[in-house]
């Protein structure tokens, strides 16, 4: 086919994914789930269309990655998951071979693997996936606290499996020893963390003293400088994929130009990054090996639900109360097990050992791809109901708020549009009892399409968007101050994502 014709077909894929999003939005599944549909709609069992090169898919599918982690990243609040962070580290290592071992163990014993095997699909078995997370997770009404657990270990935990599987893949006949496995995913890791920690701040620095001729470089300027940070990691024999995440989380939670338009631009990247992703996935995939894959897959699906990820959850926050780094309780246990949701990202890891040669990767891709299929059609819809069950959910915080920031350089301040979301108990205060600070006033009230300026008396409507001028000092004040009054009324304390005493 000529260039114009591969073009037309990539658009009209790219808007059928678009339009599924909106039926994925609707449904409450994954969007993910209907890529890998339209992929395999797509193929050489629908439309014909060939694609079976698992080199290549492994390349764009890690590309594809380290763009949905750089977008996590920028997007994520550190305030909102900074106490998560040492539960979700734990989980993103501790836990992580906690998996991988009950996985291989079960899988040895119930279906005949080999050692290696085994250790290789535990370890692709192992990784949250960050889109499925992401896009599951923020439209749900979780306390800060559960939700920036499963958040920051979405965004932490592909490193060390990616590692794993890349070591486990290496090895021709067994598993490498123990201790060189340990030193050599310890110094990846390492290196990695160095490199997004030495680029993030360098980056934030540089840009906000570069005066960019044109306002769209930014956003550019950012996402180029997490790529900067993932090839320099992975030049220097570190994990490429932390190094990204973690630059993007400094880069997202910095003082940067135009940061909502990077963040927008970001969020776009991300989403086309899925889109081709996921159908390539799907493409890759053959339906005619499905069925004899789906016993396995099944089995090895419902070891790693119901036993192998909540002991992990279970030993990782035994280890976070041992360390006196929190506490766990078990309902949040439950919820963390079931709502470790798998995607993209193990069919992305179970190219690499597809692409080394290693006997019976062909069988381990299309087992894996049966527990995607299978488990995220079970787990996503489900986890409204399951948080409802376990008393997890946080009725008071089911919708943000939506902040968008423009800053006013040259005033050195900020301009906030805060939509107040249905449910919020912004509702029915009045300006005055907002108390925000000094430096912040609201502006303007946008309602039933029609702007007016609010005196002190006016009160705040569900579905208003509020527009608040903030100097740049008192702004994340203000922040804290809005969302903490939307989720517990005026007579909220100062304590920000907690709204609470």
């Amino acid at each position: 086919m000529t260039l114009d014709v591969w073009l037309l077909l990539g658009a009209a894929i790219v808007i059928a994914a678009i339009a599924s999003v909106r039926i994925a939005h609707r449904s409450g599944l994954p969007s993910l789930l209907l890529f890998l549909g339209l992929g395999l709609v797509l193929g050489e069992a629908g439309f014909g269309i060939p694609f079976d090169n698992p080199e290549l898919a492994q390349q764009i599918g890690l590309s594809a990655l380290a763009v949905i982690l750089a977008e996590g990243g920028l997007t994520t609040s550190w305030s909102h998951v900074r106490r998560s962070v040492p539960l979700a580290l734990i989980l993103a290592t501790l836990g992580v071979a906690v998996s991988i071992l009950v996985v291989a163990v079960a899988v040895q014993g119930l279906l005949g693997f080999g050692l290696n095997s085994a250790l290789i699909l535990g370890a692709v078995l192992a990784s949250t996936d960050a889109a499925a997370v992401f896009s599951v997770l923020r439209r749900l009404p979780l306390p800060p606290r559960l939700a920036g657990v499963l958040e920051a270990e979405s965004g932490f935990n592909d490193a060390p499996t990616v590692i794993a599987v890349v070591l486990l893949s290496a090895a021709t006949h067994s598993p490498p020893s123990l201790g060189s496995f340990l030193l050599r995913t310890g110094t990846e890791l390492l290196i990695g963390a160095a490199v997004g920690l030495a680029i993030g701040p360098a980056g934030a620095y540089t840009l906000r003293r570069v005066a960019l001729p044109a306002s769209g470089l930014y956003p550019i300027a950012v996402l180029a400088l997490t790529f900067v940070s993932y090839g320099g990691a992975v030049l220097l024999h570190g994990s490429g994929f932390l190094a990204v995440y973690l630059t993007a989380l400094i880069l997202g939670n910095s003082r940067l130009p135009h940061r909502a338009a990077t963040r927008g631009f970001a969020e776009g990247a991300a989403w086309l990054a899925q889109i081709g992703l996921f159908v390539m996935l799907g493409l890759l995939a053959d339906p005619k090996e499905m069925p004899s894959a789906i016993v396995q897959g099944l089995i090895a699906g419902t070891v790693l639900a119901l036993l192998a990820r909540p002991l992990s959850v279970m030993v990782s926050a035994l280890a976070a109360r041992l360390l006196r780094l929190g506490r766990t309780t078990w309902r949040e246990q439950v919820f963390l097990s079931w709502a470790g949701l798998r995607g993209a990202v193990p069919i992305v890891l179970a190219t690499i050992p597809w692409a080394a040669g290693v006997a019976g990767s062909k069988d381990i891709f299309n087992e894996v791809f049966v527990i995607v299929m299978v488990f995220t059609l079970l787990q996503g819809p489900t986890l409204p109901f399951v948080a409802r069950i376990l008393g997890v959910a946080a009725p008071g915080e089911a919708h943000d708020l939506e902040v968008e920031s423009a800053p006013l350089e040259e005033l050195k301040a900020d301009l906030l549009q805060i939509k107040v979301p249905p449910g919020s108990q912004l509702h029915g205060v009045e300006i005055f009892e907002l108390r925000l600070p000094s430096g912040a006033a609201v502006t303007l009230i946008v309602r039933d399409g029609k702007s007016f300026v609010p005196s002190a008396t006016t009160r705040v409507r569900a579905d208003d968007q509020l527009l608040v001028v903030a100097t740049a000092a008192c702004r994340d004040e203000v922040e804290s101050r809005m969302r903490a009054v939307s989720r517990r009324g005026k007579l909220a304390g100062w304590y920000g994502e907690r709204g609470s005493e």
